[in-house]
């Protein structure tokens, strides 16, 4: 358990295990040992030296209310700022939900760095059909009581923030941020070379199509975990086997 300082900004980790890194990037008001903890570092660890830090302005990482703080690739650039931290010049990696965003803005950026990805929790949509508008979320994590929130998905995301113990305003500080959703075409227009394997629950609602960033990828493998909706996936045994199983079979 560890901090370094990432362009002014303290950012926690901690590390699991010996071997080759998969570093882990956790969703939006989560963070590394909520995301993680439970079923995911022991697994991974006994084949693995297991890197998960807290995403800025989350968990015990540093958490600015500015919301250019979070701007653009800003938390890929502490991803591969901590790699460089811990000299590790290639890896495995995973991110759910938000950190699969932040993965796969690392995928088209930065592929040398990354031997082969896991992007869990997370779809596409068209340039045409963009991502649901954030200001109702980032209105509801502003709100002085959950009461005040109409919207039922902004008070879902308030709810998940205040069961987290996060810090509300760094929270919406992030989701006001200029920090671009990829479309699928987007995507599909950097010709991704790195194995990547797509993970989303059957019943998973929240984050676009998994199809159409499946498609986007050329030669991606995607797994659809029955039963399960964004909050319940990253708990299931299945996905934690096909990850292991995925890490396996890359190539070195």
């Amino acid at each position: 358990m560890a901090y370094f300082d990432s362009n002014g900004v303290q950012i926690y980790f901690e590390e699991h295990g010996k071997g080759e890194p998969v570093v882990l990037v956790h969703g939006f008001a989560s963070r590394a040992e909520h995301n993680w903890g439970a079923g995911w570092f022991e697994p991974l660890a006994q084949h693995y030296r297991v890197v998960a830090l807290d995403c800025r302005g989350h968990g015990k990482s540093g958490k600015p209310h500015d919301s250019a703080t979070y701007a653009g690739e800003t938390m890929g650039d502490d991803v591969i700022r901590l790699m460089d931290h811990l000299g590790i010049k290639r890896t495995l990696i995973m991110g759910y939900s938000m950190g699969g965003r932040i993965v796969t803005g690392l995928l088209m950026l930065h592929p040398e760095r990354l031997r082969a990805a896991v992007l869990g929790g997370i779809g596409a949509a068209s340039a045409s059909a963009p991502f649901f508008d954030r200001k109702p979320i980032v209105d509801a994590l502003l709100a002085k009581d959950i009461s005040e929130v109409k919207q039922q998905r902004a008070r879902e995301f308030r709810q998940f923030a205040e069961a987290t113990g996060n810090d509300l305003k760094a929270l919406a500080a992030i989701m006001a941020s200029s920090r671009e959703d990829f479309s699928a075409e987007q995507i599909a227009a950097k010709k991704i070379r790195v194995p990547v394997m797509i993970a989303i629950g059957t019943k998973d609602l929240l984050v676009g199509d998994p199809k159409l960033l499946h498609n986007a990828i050329p030669g991606s493998k995607l797994v659809m975990l029955e039963g399960r909706d964004h909050l319940s996936a990253p708990s299931d045994p299945e996905y934690v086997k096909a990850v292991l199983e995925f890490f396996k079979s890359a190539p070195a």
